[in-house]
């Protein structure tokens, strides 16, 4: 083979392979870019709002002693449960009891001393009364007598005057007597000091058993202890904190939530809580609360929920917990995810016999992952995701499965922390 039929073939070989490669790159050209599509349809969007929230009690209390003393006993450890009315500690109370011991006794005495007026002092002032009346009737007999005598000469006017002064002693003992008879009476001044001690007495008495009452500290009512702040042998005083309690009351959720959300949340809405710890038993709540105010410093609002069932045994107050509201929700909606919506405008492409074409839509409800179209679709229509396309330009599809909650070709939907923080910085 010479050197010229050499180069012939090579230059049919160059053009073949030019030939082909022309054909591939218009056979890739005739059918189209690859890129991924969803299909248009009805159904659920749920809009949530996710954020991290606290477990409180609405009712906390701190509770102490009223009395200065040394504690004798601790009766509860952190997270015990207590009733209404439990001894939670104990006051040394030896010098207590024997105060209440020396009340009783001084009202004893003053109740017996009232007892003896009613009884024996009324006889006794009767007798004297009846004794004086006795001797005033016969010293006024005798003052008649020697008046007579006297008249008649017999007697002188001394003896006269001497009858009339022993009259009128006898006279005034029974005076004396009837006064003391009046005041041993029921309604006698006597009676009415003895009762007035023994109301003393007996007023005494309950101080002195109020105050050994006040050496146990009590439970105000069925709760939790929180707090544990003493110890056997510690001196207290009123107005020192001992314990603190978690009063049994309904499990309050409390979150502050930041304040560009508020316009997606309303008293009623149902949300979902699930513990870090315990991430497989979410419960059910309700908010119930939106403070009327914004906090300043961090920007946020308070916002309350309660459960609506029964509360979890792991609850703890104080626990952090995940939650998740609702706070709109389209039964019957089309729906695309955001990767589908064309940057800074209200337009998707489709695909129409292979080829890329702009719709324009107009939007409803959004999420983190996908939106509502309220117009400019149908169910069926075919809206392309990704890629850098153009109007017009040949397009080869592949459909891919895709639900809200899940990214764009079919992975899971973040998790609540990343979601959360998406929610907060989208």
């Amino acid at each position: 083979m010479t050197l010229s039929d050499l180069n012939r073939r090579s230059i049919w070989l160059t053009l073949l392979a030019i030939f082909l490669f022309a054909m591939a790159l218009l056979t890739w050209w005739w059918r189209g870019t690859p890129v991924d599509a969803v299909v248009v349809q009805s159904q659920t969007l749920v809009r949530t709002l996710q954020f991290s929230a606290r477990v409180a009690s609405q009712t906390r209390v701190d509770v102490g002693s009223t009395l200065t003393g040394r504690v004798e006993a601790v009766l509860v450890l952190e997270g015990a449960a207590v009733k209404r009315g439990q001894v939670l500690l104990r006051l040394e109370s030896q010098e207590l009891s024997a105060a209440f011991s020396q009340a009783e006794a001084a009202e004893r005495q003053a109740a017996a001393r009232l007892e003896g007026l009613r009884s024996t002092g009324q006889l006794s002032a009767r007798a004297v009364v009846s004794q004086a009346e006795a001797v005033a009737r016969a010293a006024q007999a005798a003052w008649e007598r020697t008046q007579q005598l006297v008249a008649q000469g017999f007697l002188s006017d001394a003896a006269l005057d001497e009858a009339r002064r022993a009259r009128d002693v006898a006279q005034a003992q029974l005076a004396n007597a009837q006064a003391q008879a009046s005041a041993s009476g029921e309604r006698g001044s006597d009676q009415a000091q003895a009762l007035a001690q023994l109301a003393l007495a007996q007023a005494a008495s309950q101080a002195a058993q109020a105050r050994l009452a006040q050496a146990d500290v009590l439970a105000p009512t069925d709760g939790r202890v929180l707090l544990r702040e003493v110890e056997p042998g510690q001196i207290v005083q009123p107005g020192k904190v001992l314990l603190g309690l978690a009063l049994a009351s309904p499990v309050e959720i409390v979150a502050p939530v930041d304040e560009r959300f508020l316009d997606q949340l309303r008293v009623g809405q149902s949300a979902s809580v699930v513990a870090d710890a315990f991430a497989e038993q979410r419960f059910k709540a309700q908010v119930v609360s939106i403070a009327p105010s914004v906090d300043a410093q961090r920007g946020s609002v308070e916002v309350k929920l309660t459960l609506t069932e029964a509360a979890p045994d792991f609850l703890r107050e104080d626990m952090t917990v995940s939650v998740e509201v609702e706070t709109a929700r389209v039964n019957s909606a089309q729906v695309l995810p955001l990767a589908a919506l064309r940057a800074a405008s209200n337009t998707v492409l489709i695909d129409e016999a292979g080829r890329a074409r702009q719709r324009s839509v107009r939007l409803g409800l959004r999420t983190l992952e996908a939106v509502e179209v309220v117009d400019g679709l149908s169910d069926g229509d075919q809206v392309l995701v990704g890629g850098s396309l153009q109007d017009g330009q040949r397009v080869r599809v592949r459909v891919l499965p895709w639900q809200p909650g899940q990214r764009a070709g079919g992975a899971a939907a973040p998790d609540s922390g990343t979601a959360l923080i998406n929610a907060m910085y989208r």
